[in-house]
C-alpha cells in the first residue's frame, strides 16, 4: 500500500469557522449513511429479484447463483482501484458516478430482455456499488476526529443494515401494484437522483498538511498512523471476525434443526441475530470510543465465543433468548474495527486503506462458508461450533500487538 506519487484529492479548504466545520460534518454523515443504505439496499435487493428473473427467464439455480455472485464479486474486486481513482479525481466525483451507475444497473436490468443484458446489468450495478465502502468510509473518517470517528462510523455502519432491511421491503411492496421492470427503473432513478445530491452535498477537503516537527497533521494524525505493522494485523483481525461471522451463521439453522426449531423458527432465528447485529454495529461504537478499541475487541470476540459455546447445550426455548446477544457481540467487533482505521494510515491513504480493509473482510467472509463447510462435514455440526468459536479467539492476543497505538482516547 504505497502512496502514490502526488496524490490528488479533493479541492483544499482553507481557514474553514467553526460553523462550516460542523456544516461539513452533517452533510459527510448524510452522505456516507445515504450512500450506504442505499448501495446495502441495492445489493440485498437481488435477493428479492431472483425468483423473478428465475420465472421471466427460465434460469436454473446455477445460473442465479452466478448472477447473484457477479454483482458481489464486481462489487468486491473494484474496491481497491475505486480508492485508487478517487485519490486522482475526488471523493465527490468518484461516489456520485459510482451512485449513478449502480442505479442504471437497475434499470438496466429492468430494460432486460435476457440473461445477457441482465449479467451486463449487474456487472455495471456491482461495478458502481464498489465505490460505496471505501469512499464513504474515508468521507466520514475525514469529518469527524478521534473517538468522534469511530461513533461516526459505527452509525455509517449501522446505516448500511437499514437500507438492507428498507429497500428490499420498499421493492416487496411495490411489487404488489407495478410490475417488477417498472419497480427497477424506480428504484434505478433514485439512485441517479442520489448521485446528483451526493456530488452537491459531498464536502470538499484537501491534503492535510504535515508538520515537520511532530509529524501530524495538522488535523491531528493518530500516533500509530506510522506503525509498520499495525494496519495489516488490524486487517487480519478483520478477516478472523468476518469469518467467524459467516461461519457461525452457515450452521446455526442445522444446529436449531436439531433443538427441534421448524423453518419460521429458524428463519426468527436469524432475524433476531440481525436485529441484534444492527443494534451491536450502533452500540459497540460507542462504547469502543469510551473505553478503547482493544477492549471492546475483548469484550465482544470473547463475549461471542463464550456464547457460540453455551448455545451447544442450551434447550430452543434458552437459545432463541441468547440469540440477539450474539448477535450484538458478532457485530459489534466490526465497527470498532472500522472506526480503527483512521488511527493507522496517513489520512491522505485512508480510500485505499478503506478499499483493502473492506476487500479483505468481504473476501474473507465469503471464503469460510466454503473452508467451514468441509470442517464440518468431517466433524460435525457441534464440533465445527466449537472450531468456529475457538478460531474467533486468535483475534485476542493479535490485538495486543495494537495496543500502543490503539490506546483509548478521553471522548
Amino acid at each position: 500500500m504505497s502512496v502514490a506519487s502526488q496524490p490528488v484529492l479533493d479541492p483544499p479548504v482553507h481557514g474553514k469557522s467553526g460553523l462550516a466545520l460542523k456544516r461539513d460534518e452533517r452533510r459527510a454523515a448524510a452522505v456516507g449513511c445515504g450512500a450506504h443504505a442505499l448501495h446495502d439496499g441495492y445489493t440485498d435487493l437481488i435477493y428479492v429479484m431472483l425468483p423473478i428473473w428465475q420465472r421471466e427467464f427460465g434460469l436454473g439455480f446455477a445460473e442465479l447463483g452466478l448472477l447473484r455472485a457477479l454483482f458481489s464479486g464486481t462489487m468486491a474486486g473494484l474496491q481497491i482501484p475505486s480508492g485508487l481513482i478517487a485519490e486522482r479525481l475526488g471523493t465527490a466525483a468518484v461516489l456520485a458516478l459510482g451512485t449513478a451507475l449502480a442505479g442504471a444497473g437497475y434499470c438496466l436490468a429492468g430494460a432486460s430482455a435476457g440473461l445477457g443484458l441482465l449479467t451486463v446489468a449487474l456487472f455495471v450495478g456491482g461495478m458502481g456499488a464498489s465505490t460505496q465502502h471505501p469512499l464513504a468510509s474515508s468521507l466520514i473518517a475525514r469529518a469527524f476526529a478521534g473517538p468522534r470517528s469511530m461513533k461516526a462510523l459505527g452509525t455509517y455502519n449501522f446505516a448500511g443494515d437499514i437500507g438492507k432491511m428498507a429497500i428490499p421491503a420498499a421493492a416487496s411492496l411495490l411489487l404488489l401494484v407495478m410490475s417488477w421492470r417498472s419497480v427497477l427503473a424506480l428504484l434505478g432513478a433514485l439512485g441517479i437522483a442520489a448521485a446528483v445530491a451526493i456530488f452537491v452535498v459531498t464536502p470538499r477537503y484537501g491534503a492535510e498538511i504535515v508538520s515537520k516537527e511532530t509529524g501530524q497533521t495538522v488535523a491531528g494524525a493518530a500516533p500509530g498512523a506510522r506503525h509498520r505493522f499495525a494496519f495489516p494485523v488490524l486487517l487480519t483481525i478483520g478477516m478472523l471476525d468476518s469469518a467467524t461471522r459467516m461461519g457461525f451463521l452457515l450452521f446455526l439453522p442445522f444446529l436449531l434443526t436439531a433443538k427441534g426449531a421448524s423453518v419460521p423458527t429458524v428463519g426468527l432465528a436469524l432475524t433476531l441475530v440481525f436485529a441484534g447485529g444492527a443494534v451491536g454495529k450502533l452500540v459497540c461504537a460507542f462504547i469502543g470510543a469510551r473505553i478503547g478499541a482493544i477492549a471492546t475487541v475483548w469484550l465482544t470476540e470473547g463475549l461471542t465465543a463464550i456464547a457460540i459455546v453455551a448455545l451447544l447445550p442450551l434447550p430452543l426455548g434458552a437459545a432463541m433468548l441468547v440469540l440477539p446477544l450474539i448477535g450484538i457481540a458478532l457485530n459489534g467487533t466490526s465497527s470498532v474495527l472500522y472506526g480503527s482505521v483512521p488511527d493507522l494510515v496517513a489520512p491522505e491513504r485512508r480510500a485505499r486503506a478503506f478499499s483493502v480493509f473492506y476487500t479483505g473482510t468481504i473476501g474473507a467472509g465469503a471464503l469460510a462458508p466454503a473452508l467451514y463447510g468441509v470442517v464440518g462435514d468431517a466433524l460435525g455440526v457441534s464440533t465445527t461450533l466449537l472450531v468456529v468459536a475457538a478460531i474467533v479467539l486468535l483475534t485476542l492476543p493479535l490485538s495486543l500487538v495494537l495496543k500502543p497505538v490503539l490506546a483509548p482516547r478521553l471522548v
